[in-house]
């Protein structure tokens, strides 16, 4: 095993070594013109240097309105003041990489003459997409928060995107729950109209059923018979005829009074309960909040963020050395001048162990 690691030893570091040694000059030129061109065909000539700004936003913890300020049970809401969760902020994202937000800053901004993509073109709304997204960037933070970063040529445009992204977050919102909103108010403002309609029809029979006399039938159906036997066990024909009649009214309109009189109880309790639900619909229906708290907003950049020239002078400067350093090593090896010195080393190190 150690003659093994003996032979191969020259390859691990002596090869690169005599190849370095050899090739000095040959890698300095190289090194040199890497510099030079990388330098060079990294600047604003070549790559259009982009500005990054940034918005951080955070969730809020509930989108009912009704909910926080209206209902009583405030154990199940949530505070209006409280940061949103993870839940809330996955939904953000969707939303932020929805094309209704996207459509609108395209339009709004004119991103397709702006990134100068040719309108005839076969693929132009493809092109168009792919750009947007590789210049509108949305992330979650580690500290759940959301961050807003839009890269442009232009940092103030930039700067304006990204706070327009961050306020149509609320808008975009709104609107998807407006919608919903407003048809849930719609069918409970249906129903309590309903129901106030049904209440008033009963109100307006109970009193007609009043005009017949039937006020309350079974206080009015106890008194009467009480006070007819009173008059039967006095023999007043006239008071017992006059009771007699009063009672026949009670038996024939006593039960409608009784049936509508419960039911109209009934509905009123009802639309007690819907009255409540019809306000918090209305409030969710014509009245926002804002769904985040926005934390930093976009500034206009004073330094580029892309490309990182230093950096790709030295991975291209680095990257050139090595694939022409691996490039002589072939070269020798192939013109077996490097092979046979490889080989007599090894057998002059074998000779001195």
């Amino acid at each position: 095993m150690s003659s093994q690691n003996q032979i191969h030893k020259p390859f691990l570091s002596g090869v690169l070594m005599q190849v370095v040694y050899a090739y000095k000059k040959h890698l300095t030129i190289i090194g040199f013109i890497a510099i030079v061109l990388s330098a060079i065909l990294s600047g604003p000539f070549f790559i259009t240097p982009l500005f990054e700004s940034t918005v951080i936003l955070y969730p809020t913890a509930s989108n009912s309105i009704s909910k926080v300020l209206l209902s009583d049970n405030f154990n199940n809401s949530k505070d209006i003041l409280e940061f949103g969760e993870i839940e809330q902020t996955e939904q953000m994202l969707q939303v932020l990489n929805s094309n209704k937000i996207r459509d609108r800053i395209i339009s709004k901004y004119k991103l397709l003459e702006h990134y100068e993509i040719k309108p005839d073109s076969k693929y132009k709304q493809t092109q168009l997409y792919d750009e947007y997204e590789s210049n509108f960037v949305f992330r979650r933070t580690e500290y759940m928060a959301v961050q807003i970063s839009v890269y442009d040529k232009n940092p103030q445009l930039a700067a304006n995107m990204a706070n327009d992204v961050a306020e149509l977050v609320d808008s975009t919102i709104n609107d998807m729950q407006k919608k919903i909103a407003i048809k849930a108010y719609k069918i409970v403002a249906a129903e309590y109209n309903n129901l106030k309609h049904e209440i008033k029809v009963k109100e307006d029979s109970l009193t007609v059923l009043r005009e017949f006399g039937v006020h309350d039938y079974e206080s009015q159906s106890e008194m009467f018979n009480r006070q007819l036997a009173i008059e039967m066990a006095g023999g007043d024909k006239g008071s017992i005829s006059r009771l007699e009649k009063k009672l026949e009214i009670l038996a024939k309109y006593g039960g409608p009074y009784v049936s509508i009189r419960d039911a109209l109880e009934h509905d009123k309790k009802q639309l007690s309960e819907l009255k409540a639900k019809f306000e918090e619909a209305k409030v969710d229906a014509n009245e926002s909040l804002p769904h985040t708290f926005v934390i930093n907003t976009a500034y206009k950049a004073e330094k580029k963020t892309y490309p990182i020239r230093w950096l790709i002078v030295v991975i291209s400067t680095v990257a050139s050395l090595l694939l022409a350093i691996i490039l002589f090593s072939i070269i020798d090896l192939f013109s077996d001048n490097l092979g046979d010195d490889i080989k007599k080393k090894s057998s002059e190190e074998n000779g001195e162990i």
